[in-house]
């Protein structure tokens, strides 16, 4: 079983994802959950989940002192694998490098379509019919990993930023434990 650690920022919906994934799949355990932000709601989810949840602010910081410290907590709990749930940092290819493991993202677009930021606004604006979630391993582009699974949203006519993201976001809980569980066993690399 490997050993989990997530680094999240906001709400923690797909930590949440992650954790009920545990009772299907049993390749992985969440080990640790590491914040940025100290109100996010992912601490929360790890504190009820009796998982380590640990807040490690970013501001007023340099940023390779930051990830040293992110990188020592992943060591300290015996961290294989790093999933970024809503982690509003970029991280660097020196981090990515020297954490030596992989770091699995979800995404909400099919990509390579759509990438960083409002990717819904993207798809709306780009008047696609279809959508949807990514889990891709992390590198030392923006969203430009390797695609592990993808599952397609079909973008209605009537479509909001708002009601798309919740219907991609449904995608995402479906499919970031699944990818998980590949990388976790080895396949999907």
């Amino acid at each position: 079983m490997k050993r989990v650690g997530v680094l999240a920022s906001g709400r923690g919906s797909n930590l949440e994802a992650l954790l009920r994934g545990e009772s299907e799949f049993d390749s992985y355990r969440v080990a640790l959950v590491i914040s940025n932000v100290e109100t996010a709601g992912a601490l929360t989810i790890a504190r009820a989940a009796a998982r380590p949840a640990i807040v490690l602010p970013h501001r007023g910081r340099e940023r390779e002192a930051h990830e040293a410290d992110v990188r020592e907590a992943l060591a300290a709990h015996g961290v294989e694998i790093v999933c970024l749930a809503g982690y509003m940092r970029v991280l660097t290819a020196g981090f990515i490098v020297s954490f030596g493991g992989p770091i699995l993202n979800v995404h909400p677009s099919l990509l390579p379509s759509f990438p960083g930021m409002h990717a819904q606004r993207q798809a709306l604006a780009a008047g696609v019919r279809w959508s949807g979630a990514t889990v891709h391993l992390v590198d030392s582009g923006v969203d430009t990993g390797r695609i592990v699974l993808q599952e397609p949203v079909e973008v209605m006519g009537d479509d909001t930023e708002e009601t798309l993201s919740a219907r991609i976001l449904e995608a995402e809980h479906r499919i970031y434990p699944r990818g998980l569980d590949l990388i976790a066993r080895g396949e999907g690399r």
